[in-house]
């Protein structure tokens, strides 16, 4: 199918459009609309009550020839705007699939993922303006990069969201407004890719859309559906019963540098079972907000801040001192260029990890609620999931990670666990360790820090192109 032309329809051009599964019609207005001085077209979605305010093509990071981009915001609600940006395949864009990806925090900016790790353009060796990135995911993919919650990168206004749960309407509405734009894209396989905090994010995202889904098919509910076919997920939270504890073993073990002793291991093991433990297992039984804010604390107070002021390295990558982490923030300088700005019809000052929007999650005890039940309940769908992660990261750590792997609750979880780590090579090199059990993997990835792709972009560009093709990952 031809791209959508709708963006180039004049301002008194209203469209008629009928929103499949219903035989409601909605009339989606196409105009024109000029604020702080940059011209947008805006498209009114009227089954969301929203809007959507984009610029086209502004030649901003991905300048391959015929590559077409889009960015700006979906509006919805009073006052409330999330930043997308949007980018073409580079090859087949009207076959290719369309993935979103979803930084973490909670309430950290998707450029993160864009500008560090595998969107069409990088900055190499702390240059001044990016280039383009051989390895960028659009590579093999239409690619979706959204700021949310609201408040988070270039998104700003009214935020109502202080929780996972609470979050993923909104994407699923950013979402219904693009196809309603794009409906090319409407019937293409749809892939969710996330990291870090995406542990809670990505399981229950998955499963809201999921859920939508139903609604739609069973027509009691007004949307397109959206095709998904799998989640990736790279360094995720998403349990903190099983992961407060792997910090103490990963510290003890990793094959890099051992950040503590045995002593020292077996004296905050007794500290976890005595206060940490207790506490989660406190939040998972009342669901409350205080018991969960609470579980977060206890266990920041006799794990996570000790281990972390017990040695010099960075969390993201404990290869690296504490005072020197990478990679460089090169790419949140050139965000704030008022011309750049203005080129991707952004509004507000670019904010890559705004502290409120942390504060807010916080407050609910949200870090501290599990997303396994989640996680299991998405794969036992049967789409394509991965759990990936670079072995030199701490706050998310591979042995977490993977422990969380083992305790998905599918048909094949006696299998999965069961099932030996074989190596994953990239033309014959090896590049980590794998195992998988039907439509379930779990990849440990060689000198790797939080941010799998930046650290090994051609590892993570083979596997998200295996991923998208629906296939389970394999050596090359």
């Amino acid at each position: 199918m031809k791209p959508s032309l709708s963006w180039l329809l004049p301002a008194s051009v209203a469209v008629q459009a009928v929103t499949h599964g219903s035989d409601h019609i909605h009339r989606d207005a196409v105009s024109s609309v000029v604020k702080h001085g940059i011209n947008y077209t805006v498209y009114e979605h009227a089954a969301t009550n929203s809007s959507l305010e984009i610029v086209a093509n502004s030649g901003i990071c991905e300048t391959t020839p015929g590559v077409r981009q889009y960015s700006g915001y979906l509006s919805v609600g009073e006052d409330m705007n999330m930043f997308f940006w949007f980018f073409e395949a580079r090859q087949n864009p009207e076959t290719a699939p369309l993935t979103a990806w979803l930084n973490g925090g909670p309430g950290c900016s998707s450029m993160i993922g864009l500008f560090q790790e595998n969107g069409p353009c990088r900055f190499v060796h702390n240059e001044t303006t990016p280039s383009l990135n051989p390895y960028s995911w659009n590579n093999h993919s239409n690619m979706l990069y959204i700021d949310q919650p609201i408040g988070v990168g270039f998104s700003f206004g009214n935020d109502p969201v202080d929780s996972t749960v609470s979050a993923a309407p909104y994407v699923w509405k950013l979402l219904q407004a693009f196809y309603t734009h794009f409906p090319e894209y409407e019937s293409r396989e749809f892939h969710l890719f996330t990291e870090s905090y995406g542990g809670h994010y990505g399981p229950a995202f998955a499963k809201y859309i999921q859920a939508q889904n139903r609604a739609i098919a069973s027509q009691t509910l007004t949307g397109e559906p959206i095709q998904l076919v799998s989640l990736g997920i790279n360094n995720g939270w998403f349990d903190s019963s099983t992961q407060e504890y792997s910090y103490i073993t990963y510290s003890l073990l990793n094959s890099y540098r051992a950040l503590i002793n045995v002593t020292a291991a077996v004296d905050y093991g007794a500290n976890y079972r005595r206060y940490c433990s207790p506490a989660l297992d406190n939040c998972t039984a009342s669901a409350t907000d205080e018991a969960c804010r609470e579980a977060d604390a206890i266990c920041a107070a006799v794990v996570d801040d000790p281990l972390v002021a017990s040695g010099d390295f960075d969390v993201y990558d404990i290869r690296r001192p504490a005072d020197d982490p990478d990679p460089p923030s090169t790419y949140s300088v050139y965000l704030h260029n008022q011309t750049v700005r203005n080129a991707i019809g952004a509004r507000s000052t670019y904010q890559e990890c705004p502290q409120g929007v942390f504060d807010k999650f916080a407050y609910t005890g949200d870090n501290a609620r599990s997303f396994l039940p989640a996680l299991s309940d998405v794969v036992q769908t049967g789409i394509n999931v991965l759990l990936w992660a670079g072995d030199a990261d701490w706050i998310c750590n591979w042995f977490g990670v993977q422990a969380v792997a083992n305790a998905v609750n599918f048909s094949q979880q006696d299998a999965f666990r069961r099932a030996p780590l074989q190596s994953y090579t990239v033309d014959g090199v090896g590049r980590g360790e794998y195992k998988s059990a039907g439509n379930f993997t779990f990849l440990r990835v060689f000198e790797a820090g939080h941010e799998v792709p930046y650290y090994q972009p051609e590892t993570a560009l083979q596997v998200f192109s295996q991923m998208v093709k629906r296939a389970p990952i394999f050596s090359t």
